[in-house]
């Protein structure tokens, strides 16, 4: 089927409910078992995502604005789906417990309001281990989550031009910061958690003389800190903001280039926040969890179409200048009419 990821990520975005082959060729008039077949043997990775993601990455690129790399992970629950190497136990910051689902990590570039993913990985937990505590076997991943952002990074660096590289406190290993700054040559900014020691002068440095970032006050400034084991100085800003709760949350950020204000800092970390977007938009208009699939391969595949789904989504933004939820919406209630429609046209049909 030549045209089937066109005519399955149309499918997906028209879907208001569970994405299934016999769903879609009903819908289409295709046999359902090409479909299936096109579903569980094709080859729906990354590199096939980068393949969509190519022409639009490359025209926004162009932009003389300031072009972010955003990485950040997600989970998608599906606690009803059969345990695998994919779809297992991960920790959820969010709710502070393992859940069962789909752990993914985006690379996500952003442009003048416009977000093209343009690679994502899945960690997959493929050897079991032994855990020392409990005796009892568990499953862990041959690849860490910090290195799949390493190659990820890399893969980005030798194909997409940008400006920064933004991410949270998980990613804000020495190890990731050397990759970015000495080794790509890219300029970050990432959040890091409060337990962190800096010292404050090369000086500082050299006689081993650290603080805990907790106890600096730099206000609405930078203040320029050395890491233990980075050969290179880095920014370090800190804000004060309210929660919804009214509880009082701090962040602070590290920032490698060196030529830029707090207010620069916080301007362009806050564009992290289209990554979040990227997530909610992907599980909730383009099916990403609502396909029953069971074997991993066709998991995957389904999951990276719908991140394709997403793209076509975020060019039809430009187009239209709705955002998704609005589009989505827009298309249910066609698909409401069309229903109300043809129920009237059922009850007024006079008997043959």
């Amino acid at each position: 089927m030549d045209n089937f990821v066109d005519l399955y990520t149309d499918y997906l975005i028209s879907s208001s409910s569970y994405t299934t082959a016999t769903g879609m060729a009903s819908l289409l008039s295709i046999k359902h078992d090409k479909i299936t077949r096109a579903l569980g043997t094709g080859v729906y990775d990354s590199k096939f995502l980068w393949k969509k993601a190519k022409p639009y990455v490359e025209e926004l690129t162009q932009s003389k604005e300031t072009i972010i790399l955003s990485f950040d992970d997600s989970i998608q629950e599906k606690q009803y789906t059969a345990e695998s190497e994919l779809n297992t136990w991960h920790f959820d910051h969010v709710f502070g417990r393992s859940v069962k689902g789909i752990n993914f990590l985006t690379a996500l570039v952003e442009v003048g309001g416009m977000r093209i993913p343009c690679g994502v990985e899945f960690i997959k937990k493929d050897l079991w281990v032994t855990d020392k505590k409990t005796g009892k076997k568990k499953r862990k991943s041959s690849k860490t989550k910090n290195e799949l952002f390493r190659e990820m990074l890399e893969e980005c660096s030798s194909k997409i031009h940008f400006d920064y590289v933004l991410a949270d406190s998980w990613f804000s290993s020495v190890e990731n910061m050397i990759c970015c700054k000495k080794t790509l040559k890219n300029d970050f900014i990432i959040a890091l958690k409060s337990n962190r020691k800096v010292a404050l002068s090369l000086e500082d440095k050299q006689n081993e003389t650290y603080i805990n970032i907790k106890t600096l006050q730099p206000g609405q400034q930078t203040v320029e800190v050395w890491f233990e084991k980075l050969d290179f100085p880095l920014l370090l800003t800190k804000q004060v903001f309210k929660n919804e709760n009214d509880t009082v949350g701090e962040l602070y950020l590290a920032c490698s280039d060196l030529s830029v204000s707090y207010d620069q800092i916080t301007t362009i970390y806050k564009k992290r926040w289209a990554v979040e977007e990227y997530h909610k938009s992907i599980k909730s208009n383009t099916g990403f969890a609502k396909s029953p699939t069971k074997k991993t391969a066709t998991q995957t595949n389904h999951f990276v179409l719908s991140i394709i789904a997403y793209i076509k989504l975020e060019w039809l933004k430009q187009r239209t200048g709705k955002n998704h939820f609005a589009m989505k919406t827009q298309i249910y209630l066609a698909a409401q009419q069309a229903a109300y429609n043809e129920l009237k046209n059922l009850s007024t049909t006079k008997a043959a």
